[in-house]
C-alpha cells in the first residue's frame, strides 16, 4: 500500500511550468524557518536540500545532455521561447535562460517565437544557429502566433527535433486521456496510474458508466443530480480557467450549462477537499493576528525520462493553480521520529504562539527576499506558505515509483495514438495536429508534470 493518499487532477505534457519555483521557494524559506525556530523552536528536523526540491536542476542537467549528446564538445545556443509579452514577466524562464548560458560553451537566451530566422537552411537566432528550443506555450497558442508571423524557423526547429517538450505530445495532452485509462480498457496502464485517476468522462448527451462502474443513461442529467460530487474542466485549460467544482461553485446548473455551450469540457469525480487540505498558520494583518487557516493544497510532479526532477507545491483555494491566484509552499523532507500529521501540528502551535509582531517581521523579511528574487508571476508577486509541506523518505520513493508508471503510461497513450485507437478522444484542429505529427516524443527527453492532489498524513480532519 501506498504511503500517500489522493489522486492527480491533471497531467501537463505540453509545457509545465514551476520547475524554477521551487528552488526558489527553498532558498526563501530556509531563511524564514531558521528564523522561525530561533524564536518559537518547534522541535521538528526538516530537510530543505534533497536534490528533488530543486527540480531545474535536473531538467537544466537533461537538456544540456542532449545537446552534447548531438553535438559533443562543440558550443551551442539554446533558446527559451516565450510570447514575447512574458519575456520580462516570468522569473523562471528568464532564470533558467541565465542558467544555461553559465555553463562552458553554451549561450542562453530567451526570445519571442518571431524572432528566430533560417539562413543557408538552418535554423537560427541572430545569426547564430540553434542547438535546441524549449518552448513555453502548447502548440494551441504556437499555430495562433504562426498565423499572426510567420514562424516556419520554428516550424523546422520542430522537424529537426530541436524542441523540448516534443510537439508530438499535444494529442495526449488532453484531460480527456483520463477517460481512456478509467475506461474499462484501463487494464493496460499500470495500476498505480489507475487507482490514482479520478473517473474522468468527456462532457456531452451520452451514454456511459458511472465511477463505480454503474449504467449512466444520460451524463448530463446524471451530472445535475451528482453536481456536489463532480468537477468540470476544459479539456485543453490552463490556470484553473473555466474550472467549476461542486460544493464550491454552488450553481451547478449555470456550471453545465456553460461548459455545454462551450464546448470541450471534460467532468471528474471530485476528489474529497480534506485529502488535499492542510491547516497552515497565516498573519491577519487586519485583527494583527496570528491564525490558523485550512488552505488546499496542489502537490506538482516533475518527470523526466526514467527520473524524477522534482516537486512543486502550491496552495490557496480552489482552484490553487498561481495563474489563478494561488501561491506556492516550502517542500521539506521529516528527519524527526514522528509522523506527518504530528510534526505538522507541532510547527503550527510553535508559529501560533509567537508574538504577532515577531512573525510580521518574519513574513516582511520573506517578502523581501521573494522581490529581490523576482520571484513574481504574470498577475505579481506569488504568495509563499510560511509552514512547508512536509512528507517522509518512504514518501518521497513511493513518488518515484507514482512517477515513472506516469512516464510509461504516457508513452502507452501516445502507441494508441499512433494505431488510431484515441481518434475520438482528441478534438485538435488538423493544422495543430500537423505539428504534432512532425515531432513524436516516443519516450525522448522531455519534462512532464502531474498535479497531485495528494494528502501525506496532515488532512484537514486530523490537523
Amino acid at each position: 500500500m501506498s504511503s500517500f493518499s489522493g489522486y492527480h487532477s491533471e497531467w501537463n505534457l505540453g509545457s509545465p511550468g514551476g520547475w524554477d519555483y521551487q528552488r526558489m521557494t527553498q532558498e526563501i524559506a530556509k531563511v524564514v524557518w531558521r528564523k522561525i525556530n530561533a524564536i518559537s523552536p518547534t522541535g521538528v528536523d526538516l530537510d530543505f536540500d534533497h536534490p528533488h526540491l530543486y527540480p531545474v536542476v535536473g531538467f537544466a542537467e537533461m537538456m544540456l545532455a542532449v545537446h552534447r549528446q548531438r553535438n559533443g564538445a562543440n558550443p551551442g545556443l539554446l533558446a527559451v521561447v516565450a510570447e514575447a509579452d512574458t519575456l520580462t514577466e516570468v522569473t523562471e524562464n528568464i532564470n533558467f535562460a541565465e542558467r544555461l548560458d553559465k555553463e562552458d560553451g553554451i549561450t542562453g537566451i530567451l526570445a519571442a517565437p518571431h524572432t528566430f530566422e533560417l539562413r543557408q537552411g538552418r535554423v537560427c537566432h541572430e545569426g547564430r544557429p540553434v542547438s535546441l528550443i524549449f518552448m513555453d506555450f502548447n502548440n494551441d497558442v504556437l499555430l495562433k502566433l504562426h498565423r499572426r508571423h510567420d514562424l516556419t524557423p520554428l516550424l523546422q526547429a520542430i522537424r529537426e527535433n530541436r524542441v523540448l517538450n516534443p510537439r508530438g505530445t499535444e494529442p495526449i495532452n488532453v484531460k480527456s486521456m483520463f477517460e481512456v485509462i478509467t475506461s474499462p480498457d484501463g487494464d493496460r496502464f499500470h495500476p498505480e496510474t489507475v487507482a490514482r485517476t479520478p473517473w474522468t468522462r468527456r462532457f456531452f448527451e451520452r451514454r456511459t458508466s458511472g465511477p463505480r462502474g454503474e449504467p449512466i443513461d444520460d451524463l448530463v442529467a446524471w451530472s445535475r443530480a451528482n453536481w456536489s460530487d463532480l468537477v468540470l474542466k476544459p479539456e485543453r485549460g490552463y490556470s484553473g480557467i473555466g474550472v467549476k467544482v461542486g460544493g464550491v461553485d454552488l450553481d451547478g446548473e449555470a456550471a453545465i450549462t456553460a461548459a455545454l455551450a462551450q464546448g470541450g469540457y471534460i467532468v471528474q469525480e471530485k476528489v474529497d477537499l480534506a485529502v488535499w487540505g492542510e491547516v497552515m498558520p497565516e498573519l491577519n494583518r487586519d485583527r494583527r493576528t496570528i491564525d490558523l487557516v485550512n488552505r488546499q493544497t496542489d502537490f506538482r510532479c516533475l518527470i523526466g525520462p526514467d527520473q524524477v526532477f522534482g516537486f512543486l507545491c502550491r496552495f490557496g483555494d480552489v482552484p490553487t493553480n498561481v495563474g489563478s491566484g494561488g501561491g506556492v509552499q516550502p517542500l521539506a523532507i521529516l528527519r524527526s521520529e514522528m509522523g506527518v500529521g504530528e510534526a505538522v501540528k507541532r510547527i503550527n502551535a510553535a508559529v501560533a504562539e509567537m508574538a504577532y509582531g515577531d512573525l510580521l517581521e518574519i513574513e516582511e523579511e520573506q517578502n523581501r527576499l521573494a522581490l529581490a528574487a523576482k520571484f513574481t508571476y504574470l498577475l505579481g508577486p506569488i504568495r509563499i506558505a510560511l509552514r512547508p509541506r512536509i512528507i517522509t523518505a518512504q514518501q518521497l520513493a513511493d513518488l518515484e515509483t507514482y512517477c515513472r508508471a506516469m512516464w510509461a503510461d504516457s508513452i502507452q497513450l501516445e502507441e494508441m495514438w499512433f494505431a488510431g485507437e484515441l481518434d475520438d478522444y482528441i478534438d485538435i484542429e488538423p493544422e495543430e495536429l500537423a505539428i504534432a505529427r512532425l515531432q513524436p516524443w516516443k519516450g525522448g527527453p522531455a519534462i512532464f508534470a502531474a498535479d497531485g492532489l495528494f494528502g501525506f498524513g496532515a488532512p484537514l480532519e486530523a490537523t
